[in-house]
């Protein structure tokens, strides 16, 4: 696990005083921006991003898009409301310098934009995304015929020498680790010449939906997937070589980023709503559903949103995290306030995230008084009483809104280093507060 860097700032987590009643507007997706973004800029014509989220990651990803020759003007939609951000393709080129932050989207998606452009494109980042799998990735270029310089790190820094085209064609990877690793060799695959075929060899794929996701997005820009749901052979996606459309895309709402405010519900026997969400979608967040109703809400989907009423009682679960992962932190967080044990599995990927996230979760809990352990793919949570302390984050915003809920429930819980919330959640703070204001009525809170 990473050191959590030593953070003077504590944010006192508030203590809910009685049963939130509040609609919540949770900003844009992360994943449907970042995916938007380079499809975008891979186009053909000029497209439309409306209601992205701005957050650390995103702008991460725009300037880097902008470093390669993209166009990215943010202003009003074409219809004069809301945010949008027109994107404008452009010849790809370097030399250029892509910052990934510790953002797994930037780092892992743009190295195979980076072999389009011509020019060397040099990657770095935070510290500890140097420690972050990326083997898959240079990998699978190299197969395909890029050069890369990474000192056989298989981990940032690096430099990707793009040529201005790329072969493509057929190639093995293991995305075991991160199933980014298949979804940034498809957004790029159709501008290969030759398209990609990629075949996942190893162990089960983590976060499929996050795979589905890609490949619904490609085809909305035009591109032809072909994939298991279609016929195909298990674990290997085609994609053929075409021109991408320039889209009016609307980003969805991040349903991960609506976890610890559902939680609130469950937490407090009250009631949230979440506007806009969708009917359908590939977002992971969308189990938030059916397993925070397994652990004793209710949940209504109506043209208003999405309804989640909690009882005051919270059950234990067993339930396999292997496809929704990213939602591990604030799961465990309530199952540490639940009245029964509860075993999560399917999760030993999340040792390789912004921190190692199972080492984390159990270190921090048990030092409120949780009893929890680690085991081969997961964590085991049995209740106990919990008192407050500082809860460390170490970087990651999963983390931090996980504290956020279990101070809800537990006096003097402090929140180290609250700001890196803004990764993907902008002014979490004030969202989590607003809605806290909400006890003694409903209320609206506003996005950021």
């Amino acid at each position: 696990m990473t050191e959590s860097p030593a953070h003077t700032d504590l944010w006192p987590a508030p203590l809910a005083s009685g049963a939130v009643d509040a609609t919540v507007t949770v900003p844009g997706s992360k994943s449907v921006t970042n995916r938007g973004l380079v499809l975008a800029a891979l186009a053909a014509e000029p497209g439309w991003l409306r209601r992205p989220l701005r957050s650390r990651d995103t702008v991460l990803m725009a300037e880097a898009l902008r470093a390669l020759g993209v166009g990215i003007e943010e202003g009003v939609g074409p219809d004069g409301t809301g945010e949008a951000w027109r994107v404008i393709p452009a010849g790809l080129h370097g030399p250029a310098t892509v910052d990934v932050g510790n953002a797994g989207t930037v780092m892992r998606f743009l190295p195979p934009v980076a072999t389009l452009a011509d020019g060397p494109v040099r990657f770095d980042g935070d510290p500890r995304s140097y420690e972050r799998p990326l083997h898959g990735v240079i990998d699978a270029l190299r197969a395909l015929g890029a050069r890369i310089d990474d000192n056989d790190r298989g981990a940032l820094p690096m430099t990707v020498h793009g040529a201005g085209a790329l072969d493509g064609g057929p190639v093995e990877i293991d995305a075991s680790s991160s199933s980014q690793f298949v979804s940034a060799l498809l957004l790029s695959g159709p501008r290969f010449n030759q398209g990609v075929e990629v075949r996942h060899v190893g162990a089960a794929l983590p976060s499929l939906p996050h795979i589905r996701m890609t490949v619904d997005m490609l085809r909305a820009a035009g591109a032809q997937v072909d994939t298991p749901e279609s016929g195909g052979e298990p674990d290997v996606w085609r994609v053929s070589p075409s021109a991408l459309l320039g889209r009016d895309l609307v980003v969805e709402p991040d349903l991960s980023n609506a976890a610890p405010f559902l939680a609130a519900a469950l937490v407090t026997g009250g009631r949230v709503t979440i506007p806009d969400w969708p009917e359908r979608t590939t977002q992971p967040g969308d189990a938030l559903r059916e397993i925070f109703t397994a652990m004793g809400g209710s949940c209504e989907l109506t043209e208003a949103g999405l309804t989640f009423t909690g009882t005051g009682r919270i059950r234990g679960i067993e339930a396999d995290l292997h496809e929704v992962g990213e939602l591990t932190p604030v799961i465990a967080a309530v199952a540490a306030l639940a009245d029964s044990e509860s075993v999560l599995s399917g999760i030993a990927h999340l040792r390789l995230h912004e921190t190692d996230r199972l080492a984390a979760l159990a270190k921090e809990i048990n030092e409120l008084g949780g009893d929890v352990t680690e085991t081969a793919d997961g964590l085991r949570i049995r209740p106990r009483t919990l008192h407050g302390g500082v809860f460390h984050t170490y970087e990651d915003h999963r983390l931090a809104t996980a504290a956020a809920v279990i101070g809800l429930a537990v006096d003097g819980v402090q929140v180290e280093n609250v700001a890196t919330t803004a990764k993907t959640l902008p002014d979490f703070p004030e969202l989590w507060t607003g809605m806290l204001g909400s006890v003694a009525g409903a209320t609206t809170v506003p996005s950021a």
